[in-house]
């Protein structure tokens, strides 16, 4: 990949109002250069429900449904959001299916590569935890106003 591209990459990703907010530009920069870019046909899974995913894919180009069981509509997301979050944390099976919608671009941060830097670079992992707990908190958020929307529909 040029330098113009990833850097276009790191750009799309360090702007998302969904995604890892917290993170400095300098933080960018150490883990785009340990991620690996992945690329996704329509219809290919990111992230399977019941299965760990042992690191977090962060959407550069694209977008994909995320389908939680149970729920009806699957919500579409797209470049800077984070998904496989939820298993990289608790070391548990994916809770929900993610799929793309369309041909897709993400970077993949596996769990030792990840480790490694924050090691390093403590402040970063704080940083990047705490943007995942803002992540976390936003989507509960969302899914009990849809929970709650539906109930007073019926």
């Amino acid at each position: 990949m040029s330098k113009a591209a990833h850097q276009q990459d790191v750009s799309v990703l360090s702007s998302a109002k969904n995604g890892l907010v917290y993170l400095t530009a300098n933080d960018w920069a150490l883990i785009a250069d340990k991620a690996r870019r992945l690329e996704f046909k329509a219809g290919d899974p990111i992230v399977q429900h019941g299965k760990r995913t042992h690191g977090v894919y962060l959407l550069v180009k694209g977008t994909a449904l995320v389908q939680i069981p149970g729920e009806v509509n699957p919500r579409q997301i797209g470049p800077g959001e984070v998904v496989g979050e939820i298993s990289f944390l608790d070391e548990l099976p994916a809770t929900a299916d993610v799929v793309a919608s369309e041909a897709l671009s993400a970077y993949y941060l596996d769990r030792p590569a990840l480790q490694s830097v924050f090691e390093l670079f403590p402040h970063l992992g704080s940083r990047f935890y705490r943007s995942l707990a803002s992540i976390l908190s936003r989507r509960l958020r969302e899914v009990i106003g849809r929970q709650a929307s539906s109930t007073n529909s019926r």
